[in-house]
C-alpha cells in the first residue's frame, strides 16, 4: 500500500501572506483618511452654499442670514422634533423673516427642506434640499407646480392638504399618487410655521389648527 501524504501547513507562508494584506489595508485606510481630511472642508464649504442659497430663494428680501442656537429648545417647546435649523433673515439690520429647516418623513424616507416666513406672516418660499422618493410620483415635490403652491399662503393657519377639487384657503393640491409626500412636506411647513410663532410671540403659541388629511401613497 503507497504511503499517503500528509498535508502539511507552511505557516511561514501564511504569516507572510497575511502581513502583506495587513500592511495594504492599512496603507489604503491611511490613503483614505488623508483623502478624506483633505475633500472633508471642500464639500463642508459647497454645503454651506448650497444652504445659504436655498435660504436666500425661500426669503428672497432677506441679505444676510445667521443661525439660531436656541434651536433645540424652540423645537421642544413647539413639539416638533423634525425641526433641524432656523436662519434669521435681515435686510440692513432689519429682521425680514426666517428659513425654517425641517426633515419630515415621507414614503421613501427623510425629506430635508426649508421654509421661508416673513414677519409679516407669510409663507415667503419652500425649497426641497434633498429627497428619496419615487421617481416620476413624490419626486414631483421638488417641481415648482407643487411647492409653489405655498407661497403667499398664511403662516399663522395649518396648512391642509387636499386631493381633488378647487383649493380654498391654506390648502394645497396633492401630488397625484403621492399624498404622504405632499402630507410630509406640509408637515415640515407646519412645523416651520409653529418655530416661527414661538419666535415671534415670545413663546406663545397661536397656531390655528384645522386638522390634516392624509392616506396611502
Amino acid at each position: 500500500m503507497a504511503d499517503k501524504e500528509k498535508n502539511t501547513i507552511d505557516w511561514g507562508y501564511v504569516f507572510k501572506v497575511g502581513l502583506i494584506l495587513f500592511v495594504i489595508t492599512l496603507i489604503c485606510t491611511l490613503l483614505l483618511a488623508i483623502t478624506n481630511s483633505a475633500t472633508a472642508p471642500i464639500i463642508a464649504k459647497q454645503l454651506e452654499e448650497t444652504s445659504k442659497q436655498a435660504q436666500k430663494e425661500v426669503l428672497p428680501e432677506a441679505t444676510d442670514f445667521k443661525a439660531m442656537d436656541t434651536v433645540d429648545e424652540i423645537a421642544q417647546n413647539v413639539g416638533e422634533s423634525i425641526i433641524a435649523n432656523i436662519y434669521v433673515g435681515t435686510k440692513n439690520g432689519e429682521t425680514i423673516g426666517y428659513a425654517v429647516e425641517t426633515k419630515p418623513s415621507g414614503y421613501g424616507g427623510e425629506i430635508d427642506m426649508l421654509t421661508g416666513i416673513s414677519t409679516d406672516g407669510k409663507i415667503t418660499g419652500v425649497k426641497i434640499l434633498s429627497q428619496s422618493e419615487t421617481a416620476g410620483l413624490g419626486a414631483k415635490s421638488t417641481e415648482p407646480a407643487f411647492y409653489e403652491q405655498y407661497t403667499g399662503l398664511d403662516a399663522l393657519k395649518e396648512v391642509t392638504v387636499i386631493k381633488s377639487g378647487s383649493v380654498n384657503g391654506n390648502q394645497i393640491m396633492a401630488i397625484t399618487g403621492a399624498t404622504i409626500t405632499s402630507n410630509a412636506v406640509t408637515t415640515g411647513v407646519n412645523a416651520a410655521e409653529k418655530a416661527v410663532q414661538y419666535i415671534t410671540t415670545e413663546g406663545t403659541q397661536v397656531m390655528e389648527t384645522t386638522g390634516a388629511t392624509g392616506s396611502a401613497q
